[in-house]
């Protein structure tokens, strides 16, 4: 019985051609050449990233919906979320910084979780879902320009500036935002594009067995 024979990858920093090769539970292949870590054996990386994800998408939601922080002056005490940030900045002709805001700390962020729940979610259940690879382009391509670890620390640098003036509240929605910073970065950890194609090639008919 002839050995199935393992296909060839590149090294995407020098692109010396190797086989690959299995590895054991959390073991690494690097590139012979230069040296670069090639992939890596993350054993059940998939559910556990659509777990991060979904705990991400409820931190987006919370943070989204509840006022960032407040501020109390003589008494009287305002607060708002990060749309009333974005509408504030609309209002004071900061249209460009307030666009900014909108696509880095909602937009983008709301895309990427989007299409990683999209894709994730039908392969945890054994099924196929459509533009596999037009989806991992478009997170691939968004993923620099989504920013909520930006935003979290121009907000934490505005807090330290602003505390001697004013009495800031810290809001639900600020503690979201950590939490989500955290999340983002754990997805970012846990999800390699590689074994979406290796859960389908162990699942070729999208169905998996009954």
């Amino acid at each position: 019985m002839a050995h199935q024979i393992e296909p060839l990858i590149a090294c995407r920093e020098c692109d010396l051609l190797l086989r690959e090769i299995p590895l054991f539970p959390n073991d690494v292949a690097s590139c012979r050449g230069c040296g670069a870590q090639l992939y890596r054996n993350t054993p059940n990386s998939l559910n556990r990233t659509l777990v991060f994800s979904l705990t991400a998408a409820i931190l987006f939601i919370i943070a989204n919906a509840y006022p960032i922080l407040g501020i109390e002056i003589q008494g009287t005490r305002n607060a708002t979320n990060l749309y009333g940030a974005v509408y504030s900045l609309w209002n004071h002709e900061m249209r460009i910084i307030a666009l900014l805001v909108f696509a880095t700390t909602i937009l983008i962020p709301a895309v990427e979780l989007t299409m990683m729940i999209y894709l994730l979610l039908p392969l945890c259940l054994r099924r196929k879902p459509p533009g596999i690879a037009l989806n991992l382009r478009i997170l691939q391509g968004i993923k620099p320009w989504g920013m909520i670890e930006v935003f979290m620390l121009g907000v934490l640098v505005s807090l330290v500036k602003l505390n001697d003036s004013f009495s800031i509240i810290p809001g639900v929605a600020l503690w979201a935002f950590g939490g989500l910073t955290f999340m983002f970065a754990t997805v970012a950890a846990s999800f390699n594009p590689r074994d979406v194609w290796a859960h389908l090639d162990r699942e070729p008919d999208g169905k998996g067995s009954t």
